[in-house]
């Protein structure tokens, strides 16, 4: 997300909600954020729209690594993102959206644009 662009903070689940090594699909207004905590706790959100399938299904990804990236695997077309940049790895010109993620007690809140 440009840092230029005014944001709000959007409370969209309590981390309980989110297991470690899994990812969730939050409703955002006009889209659909894809949720994903690591087995290290580490929080990240992208677009949960799939750019190849057109479906909403990366937060049923599989999350792993690949060198020293941390992506997520598409469930359906197998395209790795990269959970930080939001970049395809297998093509270089498509990238998704990534929602910064901050926690506040036990609630997870997405900036998006306002």
């Amino acid at each position: 997300m440009n840092s230029s662009v005014a944001v709000q903070w959007k409370a969209v689940c309590k981390l309980d909600d989110v297991l470690p090594g899994t990812g969730v699909g939050v409703r955002l207004p006009g889209r659909q954020a894809a949720l994903f905590r690591t087995r290290d706790g580490s929080l990240y959100a992208l677009d949960n729209r799939d750019p190849f399938s057109q479906a909403n299904v990366l937060s049923r990804g599989i999350l792993g690594s690949l060198g020293d990236k941390r992506v997520v695997a598409s469930p359906i077309y197998k395209q790795h993102f990269d959970l930080e940049t939001g970049q395809c790895l297998e093509d270089e010109e498509v990238s998704l959206t990534v929602y910064p993620v901050q926690v506040e007690g036990d609630v997870i809140k997405l900036a998006i644009p306002a």
